[in-house]
């Protein structure tokens, strides 16, 4: 089986890259999978269990013909590069980066020859990939959202859902990048559908229960930008 079979199997792309070249690999291989993933090991031990039971069910069973070298973050961003280089390191086949951006950008920086199979927010915008039609790299992998272009999709089906709806709450962590360049394309958007947005700020978890609906009450439909 080829290099490429394999990876196509991993990732059912979204965005794909050339890979005519990958070279035969020999009966009996042993494929080196990397796990790249910001979140800590025990809440994602059912992502795990998913993703073996879905390599299994393509043929592939840990300790038999494919190894995983599992990397977790724990929360702490600033710990992928270190992650994601030891991965490259290790010299895997392939490197599977969960969680969104961080764990996708960490992998990219760390390799520009090992395939990295994403799942991302915006991978044009965050310059995963140069285009979703074209992305070339070594990115694969599945996108959460397109890009600006779906945003106005979204308030069109906000607005015909609610068609009195004028005024729209913008939950956002305003301490990841790409979050704050979205929430202000969702402001230019909106506006040229007659909406005003109000940006409201979460850090995280334990700030969401203080938040408070937009406009001291006021009636208004809130959007969850990310993070």
């Amino acid at each position: 089986m080829k290099r490429r079979d394999f990876i196509a199997l991993l990732g059912s792309a979204t965005v794909a890259w050339p890979l005519a070249a990958r070279a035969q690999r020999p009966a009996g291989r042993v494929y080196r999978v990397g796990y790249l993933s910001i979140a800590p090991r025990e809440p994602t031990l059912h992502l795990i269990k998913a993703f073996e039971d879905g390599l299994r069910s393509l043929g592939y069973r840990v300790g038999d013909n494919v190894a995983i070298e599992y990397r977790f973050a724990d929360g702490e961003m600033e710990r992928l590069p270190a992650l994601a280089a030891d991965l490259v390191r290790l010299g895997v086949d392939i490197i599977v980066a969960t969680g969104l951006n961080p764990s996708a950008v960490a992998a990219t920086k760390a390799t520009a020859t090992i395939p990295i199979v994403m799942t991302s927010v915006d991978p044009v915008g965050t310059g995963l990939v140069a285009s979703l039609a074209r992305p070339g790299g070594n990115v694969t992998g599945l996108t959460a959202d397109a890009g600006g272009e779906i945003l106005g999709k979204r308030f069109e089906l906000l607005k015909e859902t609610l068609p009195n709806l004028s005024r729209l709450g913008i939950l956002f962590n305003p301490d990841v990048a790409f979050i704050r360049n979205r929430q202000t394309l969702m402001t230019e958007t909106a506006r040229t559908l007659g909406l005003t947005t109000i940006p409201v700020e979460a850090r995280g978890v334990d700030t969401l229960e203080g938040v408070r609906s937009p406009g001291e009450g006021a009636r208004a439909g809130v959007r969850h930008a990310g993070g």
